[in-house]
């Protein structure tokens, strides 16, 4: 089984997006995302700068348009679809496309109210999010809840993402459980925490107007790992993700237990293949980050006709 899977927020760079300009309909569909996120995307992934996209308002919906612009372009190319599908943290919103569950337009229309939701929600109180990687599991999530920061990201391979006030990061970061180190994320805000709470309602009221199709491929849920089979209930464990832990590493445990041979990131793409390299070892994978990389991701893809 060859699993697309698609990034979450953080892994924007600045002008990813310009390379895939040059694909016949780009500009165009960028273009109707845009209107539904009611997010300038041509503008901000060329030519805005890194502060400026660090913006959860624009991160979102610029991570989820270039997953599925990379997505459209490589249908195109291979000759066969994946086994299954999963999404780290927004990504999901692109892997409920992939699997058939909402439709394109419908995702943009979702993430835009989910990024402004967010970041309304992480403007009440200064917070932020650190990496921590290595260390011994227990002892981080000790020394995490000495500091009152919250496990927000479980992404295996030894990473577990802290979130919290910029005090307490910087306390973890000062005094580092031993054999890990803290590295700060570019994200303006504690997601999958207790402060996403006002951000729920929000993005359930928007989701409610959706009528969602049962999964077409194997989908995965950041909420415990498990395979979801209905289009509702995805839907469901979407909306309540945001207040709650993401769980990569029980996903990346349901793909090995599924017999996963290969992994496809789309763009924009690199953090779920190098978590994969420690947590699927000796699997392999392609990150498409830019459109040079799709003949790669099609080649694997072409493994599930194998």
């Amino acid at each position: 089984m060859i699993v697309v899977a698609c990034p979450g927020q953080g892994s924007q760079t600045p002008g990813f997006l310009s390379p895939w300009l040059e694909l016949d309909g780009a500009r165009d569909l960028l273009a109707a995302f845009s209107d539904a996120a009611e997010v300038d995307l041509l503008q901000h992934g060329t030519a805005s700068n890194a502060d400026t996209i660090r913006d959860t308002r624009i991160a979102q919906p610029l991570i989820v348009a270039a997953s599925l612009l990379a997505w459209t372009a490589l249908e195109q190319r291979a000759d066969a679809a994946p086994g299954g599908t999963a999404g780290h943290s927004v990504g999901e919103i692109a892997a409920l496309v992939i699997a058939g569950v909402i439709s394109a337009q419908e995702s943009m229309n979702l993430v835009g109210i989910r990024g402004r939701a967010m970041a309304d929600a992480a403007g009440l109180e200064p917070t932020g999010m650190s990496a921590v990687v290595g260390g011994d599991e227990q002892a981080v999530l000790a020394r995490l809840d000495e500091l009152a920061l919250t496990p927000a990201n479980f992404n295996g391979g030894g990473q577990i993402v802290a979130a919290g006030t910029p005090g307490a990061l910087a306390e973890l970061a000062a005094e580092p459980p031993r054999g890990a180190r803290v590295i700060p994320l570019q994200v303006a805000g504690a997601f999958h925490t207790a402060y996403m709470a006002p951000a729920v309602e929000r993005l359930r009221a928007a989701a409610d107007g959706i009528e969602p199709s049962d999964p077409k491929l194997t989908v995965w849920t950041n909420h415990d790992g498990s395979v979801v089979s209905s289009g509702s209930t995805a839907i469901d464990l979407l909306v309540g993700q945001i207040a709650s832990p993401v769980r990569w590493d029980l996903c990346m445990a349901g793909f090995a237990d599924a017999g996963i041979s290969g992994l496809v990131e789309l763009t924009p793409a690199g953090t779920l293949t190098g978590l994969a390299k420690r947590g699927l070892r000796g699997i392999p994978s392609v990150a498409v980050k830019t459109p040079d990389d799709l003949d790669a991701a099609a080649n694997l893809l072409s493994e599930e006709n194998a």
